[in-house]
């Protein structure tokens, strides 16, 4: 009896620790900074998580959000919703991520739900403390005012003393003349706003400016230039210093395609005008996933039906390179969708402002006015020069002064002239520089190796120009910009062994199955004309005149050939063998 009783204990013990070996836990940090953590099977799927998010949020519009992770090579992914959780993240348990806007919406006051903008908010107000939205000190004192009215409401000089501004941190820096001008604006342009308006102009302000939406991905151009390369809700756009280099709208955008560090956008801005843009990304990985973020923000922004999507690869060459296929709903489907909500609108519970706690480097130090003179003069050079060097740089088109309100985009995020491409317009007051600890992509010590490529940093280049200027043909620059630094001449073989390599690969590849499908034909060849199987299409193939012409005609001769050939060489061998 007693054994009965510890054998049926051992089983219900080892029942339990296998259902616990099925479970982990999982932490997700939400945009408030706060934590939601829940318990999960290994095998469920990303769209299970996400889904308890959403529910735990009371949210609804959810296809603009996602989960984002990090790898152990410190490489940000996100969380594909039709997989294992447990398969993408390479981790062991418990899993820690993050909720954030993968798709920012173009127009923030189209959102149909007030806890939808408010989570937007969150995201855009998170962007502007890491650096990564960035704007002219003007535009950054009056979105500042803003978060600083939907946060403490109208100024009350019992509550807020001298400097209160000052206890808040909106930006990476800023100095005691920027805290008194939002001060300025808290005090007597925004009085009466409720938090819900004072956060939707903050999104419209935001919206207009050329880094909305913003996901910065730290690359190289072919003459080691650094720059980011973003996806935004109008198109494709590349930052270098204080300016917007490039800009591509969706609908001119034709391919992405990467292979290994190396990231290509292929664009048609007219019928018979094609560019081609070259980047290089830190690392192989991050140039993947450079590259399913643009398959992804292509295909939510630029299709009309989720049913238009399509399988992407990511490189020419036969049966080589990634494949991947968006799986959500399009914009204007999630925009239809949220036409059809009717319920009361949901609680919201705001928080205050608190230092965010994924940006580490980011603190409350002393303001730029604390620094010594001699200091903030060499910081100040030290500026210019990097202003000074970006403009005598080769970019595509010479860098030209831009005006105040030229730095921005439209509604629909391009100029009118339609000339994005080719325009570098100033989009702040200091270069572009966002936190180490929020860029999607890591950035490498060394930085990415750069390979000699056809593209002058990074530039948009006709295809019918590219063959005139590789043979020799001289290109003068302007006088405010100096000519292109050639390339080391050693890199050059190097390049060429990798490209002939891949080509080799590549038609080994194909020769391998071409005669993988010779072999296939044979094999039913064989059970056409030497079985016996009575298979419905075998027997249809039979009866047909052409098979039956080429089976006497064709293939009983070939086979008494081989036939009479193998007993030659059957005869052939005994009769060696006889001798010996």
């Amino acid at each position: 009896m007693q054994s009965t009783t510890e054998k049926m204990l051992s089983r219900l013990m080892s029942s339990s620790i296998r259902s616990l070996d099925r479970e982990c836990n999982c932490t997700v940090r939400l945009l408030d900074d706060s934590e939601y953590t829940c318990t999960i099977q290994r095998d469920a799927k990303g769209q299970y998580l996400f889904d308890l998010i959403c529910h735990h949020l009371n949210l609804l519009e959810k296809d603009y959000f996602g989960i984002r992770y990090v790898d152990p090579d410190k490489q940000r992914h996100w969380l594909e919703f039709t997989k294992s959780i447990a398969k993408q993240i390479k981790s062991q348990p418990p899993f820690t991520m993050c909720l954030r806007v993968k798709f920012y919406p173009p127009d923030p006051a189209a959102l149909k739900e007030e806890i939808t903008r408010y989570l937007v908010f969150l995201q855009v107000k998170r962007d502007l403390y890491h650096g990564r939205l960035l704007c002219k000190t003007s535009d950054a004192a009056l979105l500042a005012a803003y978060v600083l009215q939907a946060e403490i409401g109208d100024h009350d000089p019992q509550k807020h003393p001298q400097g209160y501004s000052s206890k808040f941190q909106f930006f990476p820096k800023h100095s005691e003349k920027l805290e008194r001008r939002i001060a300025d604006i808290h005090k007597a342009e925004l009085i009466g706003q409720s938090p819900e308006t004072s956060e939707l102009n903050f999104l419209q302000k935001a919206q207009r400016l050329e880094t909305y939406g913003v996901d910065p991905h730290p690359c190289k151009d072919v003459s080691g230039n650094p720059a980011f390369l973003a996806f935004t809700p109008f198109g494709f756009t590349v930052l270098q210093g204080n300016r917007r280099v490039h800009f591509l709208k969706w609908e001119e955008v034709t391919k992405l395609k990467f292979e290994a560090k190396t990231f290509h956008i292929y664009a048609n801005q007219t019928e018979d005008k094609k560019i081609i843009l070259t980047y290089f990304a830190p690392t192989p990985e991050a140039c993947k996933h450079l590259w399913k973020c643009g398959v992804e923000n292509q295909a939510f922004f630029k299709l009309e039906k989720s049913s238009q999507v399509r399988t992407v690869s990511s490189s020419n060459l036969f049966f080589k390179g990634s494949r991947f296929r968006y799986s959500g709903k399009v914009a204007k489907e999630v925009m239809e969708q949220s036409a059809k909500i009717k319920r009361d609108p949901p609680e919201i519970h705001r928080h205050g402002m608190v230092p965010s706690r994924s940006c580490p480097s980011i603190t409350h130090g002393p303001r730029l006015t604390s620094v010594p003179r001699t200091r903030r003069r060499a910081v100040h050079i030290s500026i210019m020069e990097g202003l000074e060097s970006l403009r005598d740089s080769a970019h595509s088109t010479p860098v030209r002064s831009v005006s105040h309100g030229d730095s921005f985009m439209s509604s629909r995020g391009h100029l009118e002239d339609g000339s994005e491409a080719s325009t570098s317009a100033v989009i702040s007051d200091e270069a572009y520089s966002p936190s180490d600890s929020v860029l999607s992509t890591p950035v490498a010590e060394r930085g990415a190796e750069m390979p000699p490529a056809r593209h002058l940093n990074g530039a948009a280049r006709s295809l019918d120009e590219q063959g005139p200027q590789q043979a020799g043909t001289s290109k003068e620059f302007p006088p405010d910009r100096r000519a292109p630094r050639p390339l080391r001449s050693k890199a050059a073989p190097a390049s060429d062994v990798e490209e002939l390599n891949k080509f080799i690969l590549s038609v080994l590849r194909l020769f391998l199955v071409t005669i993988g499908l010779l072999f296939a034909l044979l094999l039913l060849l064989i059970m056409l004309t030497e079985s016996d199987l009575d298979i419905a299409f075998l027997r249809d193939i039979r009866k047909t005149p052409e098979f039956q012409q080429f089976h006497f005609e064709y293939f009983c001769p070939l086979r008494r050939w081989f036939a009479c050939k193998l007993r030659w060489m059957g005869g052939l061998l005994v009769s060696k063998s006889a001798g010996d």
